[in-house]
């Protein structure tokens, strides 16, 4: 049987903030935002990913204070084009540090709106083996 990890709530104060921060500044899909009398969700993906990030006023997104997730880890082949990227996209991005030489030794971060903080990891390997292979990538869309 398979477990597969598709979605992460991460807490925020104000749903419309963090959707364009999400959508406009740091490049995820938005899949759907849902407005109805029962409750205010959104869910976005970064591209290339299996697992997505929901936001919204429901229980489980409101047990935890906005700005309490911390160390969630986005993976990219190149972090310095990423990096720039962000930076170009208005993201207050940290500076990339080597921890080791080797694939995968090498991160930056940013926070979100409600400080939410996120690691880039760099795998160089991503870009000849991605994650979800280009022609499988319209089989998640709607």
């Amino acid at each position: 049987m398979d477990w597969t990890l598709e979605v992460v709530v991460v807490p925020v104060a104000d749903l419309g903030r963090s959707i364009a921060f999400y959508r406009d500044k740091v490049g995820f899909d938005l899949d759907h935002h849902t407005v109805n009398e029962h409750m205010t969700v959104a869910q976005l993906t970064p591209r290339g990913s299996g697992c997505s990030i929901v936001i919204g006023n429901l229980p489980s997104h409101t047990e935890m204070p906005p700005g309490s997730l911390k160390g969630l880890q986005l993976v990219v082949a190149d972090a310095a084009a990423a990096r720039a990227e962000l930076i170009d996209r208005g993201v207050d991005a940290s500076e990339i540090t080597v921890f080791d030489e080797r694939d995968g030794g090498t991160f930056f971060g940013f926070a979100d709106p409600d400080g939410n903080t996120w690691a880039v990891q760099q795998l160089k390997v991503r870009r000849e083996k991605p994650l979800i292979p280009q022609d499988y990538r319209d089989r998640f869309s709607a």
